[in-house]
């Protein structure tokens, strides 16, 4: 690689692999989706690519700055959603491009700063949205029903005791703080002090995911690199959740022609109406040892990706319901 040196302080997961599926030639323009602290850009540009980078966090933008100045002129920062991917570029004249990846789920960044309320690890408000605006979790938590609560965190966190929780979080309102709604979650799961695993994990993740709207943002995000991609174009998603896997798997499932008989949720395809417009995706992957004794959170990233064919983009029809059946 040419270009940037490593940061070890922003040392994305699976970044070999991912910069290894996207197979940049030097010139080539590639989009990093979900830019966070940096790691996959940096690592795109030093293997020879000019980087557009979105990010729908303002404060993931503002620091990226100075990356922007280091780069030399091969690095554009968007501040946007990546479901809307497409046409952020359409806006800068930009019609297709070579290589897109999407780290899903919340960044480093955003986890480490108890400010932004991602996580229980130090008390801080509880916020959690990543693009600074609309319903904060506390808002959400203090008017939901505890039937719509429980649903969230079951479908978004397989939090099998669901209910238990959702009563003991309605019981405890208004709640305002990470630590409180950590305390409150515990209690209900008679989770004993120093256990090794906080019964608190599945519900915060399905919380921040249902405040941000990620699954669906991920449907469209898919959606919009399969409208932007030039044929031989390539896609790396990494996800870190089993649902968002799934949609991404069986996006990938469907539309490289691996799904052309249908299924009791959708009827068959005619393959003459609707062409593949994937190649059959590369093998997933998963972190090595070595990589997950070095960033816990790698654990349970698994990278897919695939080759864009010149089949015309299916129309953007699909919900997350019928992405993850």
């Amino acid at each position: 690689m040419t270009g940037l040196p490593r940061d070890p302080r922003h040392d994305p997961v699976l970044r070999d692999e991912v910069v290894a599926a996207l197979a940049i030639v030097p010139g080539e323009r590639h989009v990093d989706a979900t830019f966070g602290a940096g790691g996959y850009t940096r690592a795109m540009i030093a293997a020879g690519a000019e980087v557009i980078a979105c990010d729908r966090d303002p404060d993931a933008i503002a620091e990226g700055q100075a990356l922007v100045d280091e780069a030399g002129g091969r690095l554009t920062l968007i501040h946007g959603r990546f479901g809307e991917i497409d046409r952020l570029l359409a806006a800068r004249g930009i019609d297709a491009i070579d290589g897109i990846a999407f780290d899903i789920g919340v960044s480093s960044m955003q986890l480490d700063r108890e400010t932004r309320g991602f996580s229980f690890q130090a008390d801080g408000p509880l916020d959690m949205r990543m693009a600074q605006e609309g319903e904060s979790a506390a808002e959400w938590l203090n008017r939901a029903d505890e039937s719509e609560i429980a649903d969230v965190l079951y479908h978004y966190g397989d939090e099998r005791q669901s209910r238990r929780v959702a009563r003991a979080i309605v019981a405890a309102r208004p709640l305002s703080r990470t630590g409180e709604l950590a305390a409150v979650i515990r209690k209900a799961l008679r989770h004993p002090p120093g256990a090794p695993k906080d019964p608190a994990t599945k519900s915060f993740q399905a919380i921040r995911i249902h405040i941000n709207g990620e699954l669906d943002e991920l449907v469209a995000g898919l959606e919009a690199a399969e409208r932007v991609l030039r044929p031989g174009g390539r896609l790396a998603v990494v996800s870190f959740h089993s649902t968002e896997d799934r949609i991404v798997k069986n996006f990938l499932r469907e539309r490289s022609g691996g799904d052309a008989g249908g299924s009791r949720h959708r009827p068959a395809l005619l393959p003459s109406a609707r062409a593949a417009t994937f190649h059959p995706p590369a093998r997933k992957l998963r972190p090595g040892k070595a990589e997950e004794a070095r960033n816990p959170r790698a654990r349970s990233a698994t990278l897919r990706s695939a080759v864009r064919t010149a089949a015309p983009a299916w129309p953007a029809t699909m919900t997350k319901e019928a992405m993850s059946c």
